[in-house]
């Protein structure tokens, strides 16, 4: 059960089991983690032997196994396996995905699937048995939520609300500690690395972003300023030149007047200056 705490001024509370609606791409994503997972409980040939992901083979056969880095997230040991990934997904997930939209919470999801894919194949080059599970993209959207609402809390088994910034640090030491050998932990920290690079650069790139549109504007407004104050001048000469030629006649005005009455046309015209004199 999770306390969701939205204190803005006055501090309104609600109290809910989940985050409520399964948003898109997870529902994506359920009904096609649950789908490989019955064809693997159905088929004669182990599938995690070919769409898994194993370093030693990976390598060995590279590269025509370049598919087992984005495979491997769809398949599952057994029923928990499958299940507390899943649940971590809607749990997590969901509000993730209304908060940023689809399309960016599916690249952000696969790509830590990946990141978590490419660190095994780092450090693990040799392992000869598949990784799978999608937990390397799991620990990415739990980092993600860790990072975006660590206000938020937890009831940790129905009974004890613990804020999101302690309690999921605490569920992946523990993760950590308990895990046996056959647990995937460099999967784990490449999905988890890579959620905080993504999050905290976004951050920054926002940041810099917002920066360089305030400088482009201000740019924008001295240039149209300086334009503005320039058409002004233009205007005040040409209109005390013609004054002077409404008095003395065109014959009568100087060169340098002449000149510039010249200019001044064919820029507003948009064509060059001419050589031609004004008869």
């Amino acid at each position: 059960m999770r306390f969701n705490n939205y204190s803005g001024g006055g501090g309104s509370r609600r109290l809910s089991i989940g985050p409520g609606a399964v948003s898109p791409f997870i529902k994506l994503m359920l009904i096609s983690n649950l789908a490989i997972f019955m064809i693997q409980s159905l088929a004669n040939y182990p599938l995690s032997d070919f769409l898994g992901l194993t370093p030693a083979r990976f390598f060995a056969e590279f590269p025509n196994l370049l598919f087992q880095p984005f495979t491997y997230m769809f398949l599952h040991a057994d029923f928990w396996h499958i299940f507390f990934n899943m649940f971590a997904l809607w749990m997590f997930g969901t509000e993730i995905e209304f908060t940023w939209g689809k399309k960016a919470f599916a690249k952000f999801y696969i790509l830590a699937g990946l990141s978590g894919a490419v660190l095994t194949l780092i450090f693990q080059p040799e392992l000869p048995y598949p990784v799978i599970g999608a937990s390397g993209a799991i620990y990415g959207v739990l980092i993600a939520y860790w990072l975006l609402f660590p206000h938020r809390y937890l009831y940790i088994y129905f009974l004890f609300p613990v804020k999101v910034k302690w309690a999921i640090p605490g569920f992946m030491i523990l993760g950590f500690m308990a895990g046996g050998g056959n647990i995937a932990h460099f999967a784990h920290l490449g999905g988890a690395i890579f959620g905080l690079i993504f999050v905290k650069a976004d951050w920054r790139i926002a940041r810099f972003g917002n920066m360089l549109k305030k400088i482009r504007l201000k740019k924008q407004e001295a240039k149209f300023e300086k334009n503005r104050l320039k058409a002004e001048d233009t205007m005040k000469r040409v209109d005390e030149i013609l004054d002077k030629i409404s008095e003395v006649g065109i014959d009568n005005i100087s060169r340098e007047d002449r000149k510039f009455l010249e200019d001044t046309s064919s820029h507003m015209s948009g064509e060059k200056s001419s050589d031609e004199t004004i008869q």
